[in-house]
């Protein structure tokens, strides 16, 4: 059992929560909790280690599951988990993986481009939003947080499993968006948001939750757009605003039949 703080390993846990660069040195990150472990069995090559408590491993359940991990599996005690934690209430399991790295469709017809986003609750949640509303792939501009921030991960719920999550420079984003309509969210702009056509290739941008689109963004839009709102509502949250256009979006698309609804 491991169970000193001052373990390499706990270290290099705690280091993974906390630093983006170390995360993109060693090139992965920390997910909690059972579903996450349930979500790594089909993809098992990107599993690093498991670390697990002797409560957790205690129903017949769980147990049964960690047997079929092939991936190093290290019982340590409570202390140690949460301190390798990130949440206020550690879940009893987490596990070190590889950063994900889905490829880029060559040519997508919907894509999401976050400009400055920098709120980790709101990335985690566009990200889910995006793979349910089948976005071809979430671009992050300069700016935005950490895809992998234990925030982001917690909120995405497997995203980063079914969608490209891409950070990139904006002359790789413009290039890749180019045979898209670029419709910029934008409270006050006189265009509603289904007045698009949404079954052409589109790529819908949201700003910074404070400040808005950049410069960068509004070079490379074709308009903007807003979702009308009753008297005296300034604006909606940015992941709210990304899911009723995104949703909008996939209406006029056409969900697939027997497609699950929530």
């Amino acid at each position: 059992m491991i169970s000193s703080l001052t373990n390499p390993q706990v270290k290099a846990i705690r280091r993974l929560q906390k630093d983006r660069r170390f995360r993109q040195r060693e090139h992965s990150f920390v997910t909690e909790g059972t579903r996450w472990l349930h979500e790594w069995q089909a993809h098992p090559d990107h599993l690093q280690n498991v670390y697990f408590t002797a409560a957790w491993a205690g129903t017949p359940q769980n147990t049964a599951l960690l047997n079929t991990i092939t991936a190093p599996r290290h019982l340590v005690s409570e202390e140690v988990m949460a301190a390798m934690s990130d949440t206020e209430t550690a879940p009893g399991v987490l596990a070190q993986a590889s950063l994900v790295s889905l490829p880029l469709p060559t040519r997508g017809t919907l894509y999401l481009l976050l400009d400055e986003v920098t709120n980790p609750g709101n990335l985690g949640t566009m990200l889910r939003t995006a793979v349910a509303a089948g976005v071809d792939a979430v671009l992050l501009g300069p700016g935005c947080v950490d895809a992998y921030n234990p925030k982001v991960v917690r909120g995405a719920m497997g995203a980063h499993l079914r969608v490209p999550i891409c950070h990139l420079e904006w002359p790789e984003i413009a290039t890749l968006i180019q045979h898209t309509g670029v419709w910029l969210a934008e409270a006050g702009a006189s265009r509603r948001y289904t007045d698009v056509d949404w079954s052409r290739p589109a790529t819908l941008v949201v700003g910074n939750e404070a400040r808005g689109p950049s410069a960068h963004a509004r070079r490379l839009m074709d308009g903007a757009l807003n979702i009308p709102m009753a008297a005296q509502t300034e604006s909606l949250n940015a992941a709210v605003a990304a899911a009723v256009i995104l949703f909008e979006a996939a209406r006029q698309r056409g969900f697939m039949p027997g497609a699950a609804t929530s």
